[in-house]
């Protein structure tokens, strides 16, 4: 199977650091003219800097996703040089991390502003477009946390499971123009957010025992995931969350598996 990107016009929120300035590169290295949106000036600089001179012809935008008027800014920009857009990926996002009891109203309503409202802002920005060209891609990052929250993540949590099911509902409303609408469910990609690397290594053992592929998630893997959705070998799948965490969770132990399969003890197996 070949994906055939080429030509296409993709924006990514997001787009000037970790995940998503290392989709803005796989996304130009397959061919697609790039629109890489971040409220930090200096990550877009680098950004411009990193992609090498033989990618498509690319924008760095300054916008933040909390902004109506900075969005459809950039929307228009974004025609203005390439006059269309065939991909839209929601991957901005922020956490809050703390007990409800002593959680801030204002760490919540931020969590939810950059999650919930910048995705929905962002798709609303470009449905038009979409509409008119009757074809398009939105692919919103969810997480793992909206299958299965996390203790002291209940704003992010909530915020990414409200991200999945917008997904669901804006699929359905897109459904005749052509135009999909997916999230998908990134487990434990290490980022400077999480700075799940730098913890001690019984604490990375100790997560790594929940995954079924033992290994942390990847930009890799996430930006095949990309490429795949937006191409047109997935143009029957629409209104899903999909699953890219390595099978967390995906058994009670999976510790157990690689217990047996490492002493061949059957005895192992709970």
């Amino acid at each position: 199977m070949h994906i055939d990107l080429e030509g296409k016009v993709a924006i990514v929120t997001g787009g000037g650091r970790g995940i998503g300035r290392d989709l803005v590169q796989r996304l130009a290295a397959e061919g697609v003219r790039t629109v890489a949106l971040d409220v930090n000036e200096s990550d877009l600089a680098d950004v411009t800097e990193q992609l090498a001179s033989d990618t498509p012809p690319s924008l760095q935008l300054r916008a933040d996703v909390t902004s109506a008027e900075q969005l459809d800014a950039a929307v228009q920009q974004t025609l203005d040089a390439f006059g269309r857009i065939d991909i839209l990926v929601n991957n901005a996002g922020i956490t809050a991390t703390s007990p409800v009891d002593l959680l801030s109203e204002e760490a919540w309503r931020r969590c939810y502003d950059v999650n919930v409202t910048g995705t929905f802002l962002a798709s609303r920005a470009v449905i038009p477009t979409m509409k008119a060209q009757r074809s398009g891609r939105i692919i919103n990052a969810s997480s793992f946390a909206a299958i299965v929250p996390s203790v002291a993540h209940s704003a992010y949590a909530s915020a990414k499971a409200a991200v999945a099911h917008f997904s669901r509902a804006l699929a359905g409303e897109l459904g005749p123009w052509g135009i999909t609408v997916n999230s998908y469910a990134p487990g434990m990609v290490p980022t400077t957010l999480n700075g799940f690397t730098e913890r001690a290594r019984a604490e990375q053992d100790r997560l790594l025992d929940t995954l079924t592929l033992r290994r942390w998630g990847s930009s890799a893997d996430i930006g095949n995931l990309i490429c795949f959705l937006a191409s047109e070998q997935a143009a029957y799948i629409t209104g899903t969350l999909i699953d890219v965490s390595g099978g967390k969770l995906a058994t009670q132990v999976p510790r157990v598996a690689y217990d047996y399969a490492e002493s061949g003890d059957s005895s192992v197996i709970i």
